[in-house]
């Protein structure tokens, strides 16, 4: 179900990004809203760390934890980079990852563990 108000204000425009996950924006300001029983599902515990809970609703501020949901969920293949008049291929990622690089560096870090491990265990089944 989309949201009815966000913690930003009355919502003017609403996004489904995937199931139970909405980008949302007010009059002033916005950011993704993910029903909690899709934010434990999609999110890792770290990014979840980033993310306020109102209204049954896991929230991530536009401004900087925004782009750490945003970046599990085209880790997870939810979503797809957008290739506009504003980003070409490859650069709403870059834009991305120089976000949470420079707000959440502790995040990103765990997502570069994560994947470290994800990529040693595909390398462990694939030399059997």
């Amino acid at each position: 179900m989309r949201p009815e108000m966000s913690p930003w204000g009355e919502i003017d425009h609403c996004v489904q990004l995937c199931p139970g996950v909405y980008e949302v924006s007010t009059p002033s300001h916005g950011g993704v809203m993910a029903q909690l029983g899709a934010a434990s599902r999609i999110f890792s515990a770290a990014a979840r760390r980033y993310g306020f809970v109102e209204g049954g609703y896991l929230c991530f501020e536009e401004d900087c934890d925004a782009a750490v949901a945003i970046r599990e969920l085209l880790d997870r293949g939810k979503v797809t980079p957008p290739v506009n008049r504003y980003y070409g291929p490859g650069e709403y990622e870059k834009a991305i990852d120089r976000s949470i690089q420079r707000y959440q560096p502790e995040y990103w870090q765990a997502r570069q563990k994560r994947l470290e491990q994800k990529a040693r265990r595909r390398e462990g089944r694939d030399g059997l």
